[in-house]
């Protein structure tokens, strides 16, 4: 994820407005910055490793010539934050530079293609394919305007894109395009603006433009125009005033980050199908040789390598041990050797517990392999393979997306070890591979369809003084994160327990309207459940299902219930079924006026032991 932007300005230098933007830009991503600008036929570019501000004090990006440019900054992706992969990136003349958010799919197909057609490339990045296409593109065809030239090359990208460029020998106009990226035009009296959000001009215009996926923008000096990449129609489409707050604009409309990042899991779940299929091959290949692997993470992650165990175990006959990273060196440390395998999770790749688990078992020799959402981190870097999980910067306290984004790459990861492992046959994998890449759509329609549930099932148990939280099979998984969301956002003391040990012991605390949670997946857990229903009605409690649309039995049973679609396998449901507990989780905090996005004790990143 990152923060593109870009302007055609009728009479100021475009580069301090551009720097400004990508600072109001900046909670999209901030491992680099860069900035391009043409003046009289000439591209003028910096970019640099590190913060805006960093980057700024080292380069002044403000001093660049020229009233039309492009920024960016970068949260990676593809290739290490390093001065080198920042944008805006070049062709091989540097006549042809672009900025892009979102992830090329077939850019390693491209990149041979073009290298083997002699162009050089300089960086790690799957973006830098886009000015080589371009500039090859140009070359077979002289005649065409850039922007036709510009729309050729779209239609070889597979993958999602916003894109901007600007070629130095038609200096007066930026070309734009969108597919499945974010893309909105401002529209001012001094100029037009894009971006990746409506925040990178809100202090400039209220007059804004979304762009759709499949289209093309041409900006020059009279104004846009806008055309549908495949068909070459122009579409005509007048800018709506935005009345957001400054505030708002950066959440998107949103009260809160957590709200907001609870909606944007549709996109962030389909990115994390759009991976290099070469590190999902290679580390399945390196959990195929391991004699004993153990998943090791702390929190949120944890949770997403308790649900991974269930998935390793029952896709490819495979055992595999979550650990806590805070307990490992004591349980385990003096154990693993050479034989080991550590896949670590982490959405940070700097978490404490984390890296001195990984590194005590990397001076045994262990192999070392990690799932991340921060490229560059130090977990990436002591990992013999790491994948990062595509999920952007995620600025709210409590886990959502990221979540969501490890579990879907461990589904894959799993996956792909049962097919290499011969444990199922090819005809079930196709199902499940097809099953979980509708999981985007079907969160969606969860999102859309059990908020308001969820907020009217908060302010009916906001007074309760404890709750239950029960799951049976790989639903414990879901179980254990609903509840640790609810005590990190509104802190409400609260009971996790598979739901077939809750007799030997917990039950014990069950009273008269005690709320109870259960995540009901129907599958061949669904009889016990019901009966575990059952024993805490007879007590007195207050049952509140996450369940599937067609489950009566269970609605029947249950005083409240959010629903998640029905048939969806069990061995994927940890997705689905949590995001109406992170609904309930929300508007749990809000009933008590607690901000959810900095819940008190807590912080992102916790890099101390």
């Amino acid at each position: 994820m990152c923060g593109i932007f870009g302007c055609f300005l009728k009479n100021e230098n475009a580069a301090p407005l551009i720097h400004s933007a990508l600072k109001r830009l900046e909670y999209r991503g901030y491992d680099s910055v860069g900035i391009a600008t043409i003046s009289n036929g000439t591209i003028f570019l910096k970019k640099g490793q590190g913060k805006i501000d960093e980057v700024h004090k080292n380069i002044n990006l403000n001093d660049l010539p020229g009233n039309i440019g492009i920024g960016h900054t970068r949260w990676a992706t593809h290739g290490a934050p390093l001065q080198v992969n920042s944008h805006p990136h070049s062709d091989c003349t540097g006549k042809i530079t672009v900025v892009h958010n979102g992830i090329i799919e077939n850019f390693n197909d491209l990149k041979i293609e073009l290298q083997n057609l002699g162009h050089t490339f300089t960086s790690k990045t799957d973006t830098e394919v886009i000015p080589h296409l371009i500039e090859e593109t140009l070359k077979n065809k002289p005649d065409l305007p850039f922007e036709e030239v510009v729309q050729e090359t779209l239609k070889r990208l597979e993958g999602s894109y916003a894109i901007a460029t600007i070629f130095s020998q038609e200096p007066n106009k930026i070309v734009c395009a969108r597919n499945e990226s974010p893309l909105v035009l401002g529209i001012g009296d001094n100029g037009i603006y894009f971006a990746s959000d409506i925040p990178a001009f809100l202090p400039l215009t209220t007059r804004a433009l979304h762009i759709d996926n499949g289209e093309l923008v041409i900006l020059t000096a009279d104004g846009y125009k806008i055309k549908n990449i495949q068909t070459n129609q122009t579409i005509e489409r007048l800018p709506e005033t935005v009345d957001w707050t400054s505030d708002m604009a950066v959440k998107d409309g949103y009260p809160h980050f957590m709200i907001k990042e609870i909606h944007e899991q549709p996109e962030t779940l389909r990115n994390t199908f759009r991976l290099q299929e070469h590190y999902l091959d290679l580390m399945s290949t390196f959990l195929d040789r391991a004699t004993e692997i153990f998943l090791v993470a702390c929190g949120t992650s944890y949770h997403a390598c308790l649900a991974a165990s269930y998935m390793f175990s029952k896709l490819a006959f495979l055992p595999t041990y979550p650990v806590y990273a805070s307990e490992f060196i004591e349980q385990y440390g003096k154990s693993v050797n050479i034989d080991s395998t550590i896949l670590a999770v982490s959405q940070s790749g700097e978490t404490a517990d984390t890296i001195a688990a990984v590194a005590t078992a990397q001076q045994r020799a262990a192999t070392i392999l990690s799932l991340t959402n921060t490229i560059g981190s130090t977990l990436t870097r002591i990992s013999r393979v790491y994948i990062g999980t595509q999920a952007g910067p995620e600025i709210s306290v409590a886990a959502t997306k990221t979540f969501t984004s490890q579990l879907s790459v461990l589904a894959q990861l799993a996956l792909r070890l049962a097919k290499k492992r011969g444990k199922v046959s090819q005809s079930e994998i196709d199902i499940l591979d097809a099953q979980l890449e509708k999981l985007p759509d079907i969160v969606d329609t969860i999102v859309k369809t059990q908020q308001e549930k969820a907020k009217q099932i908060a302010h009916k148990y906001a007074n309760s003084k404890l709750l239950f939280f029960l799951g049976k099979g790989i639903s414990t998984a879901t179980a254990f994160e609903g509840r640790l969301k609810l005590l990190e956002v509104a802190y409400i003391p609260s009971v996790v327990f598979p739901a077939g040990e809750s007799k030997h012991g917990p039950i014990s605390l069950i009273e008269q309207d005690l709320p109870v949670i259960f995540v009901c997946q129907k599958d061949d857990t669904h009889k016990t459940v019901i009966s575990n229903i059952m024993e805490m009605k007879a007590r007195g409690a207050k049952i509140i299902a996450i369940t599937e649309e067609d489950d009566h039995e269970i609605k029947n049973l249950a005083d409240d219930y959010l629903e998640v679609p029905k048939n969806i396998p069990s061995i994927l449901s940890p997705i689905p079924f949590v995001i109406p507990l992170q609904l309930l989780a929300y508007h749990m905090a809000l009933e008590f006026n607690h901000n959810p996005d900095t819940p008190r004790n807590l912080a992102k990143s916790v890099t101390v032991r």
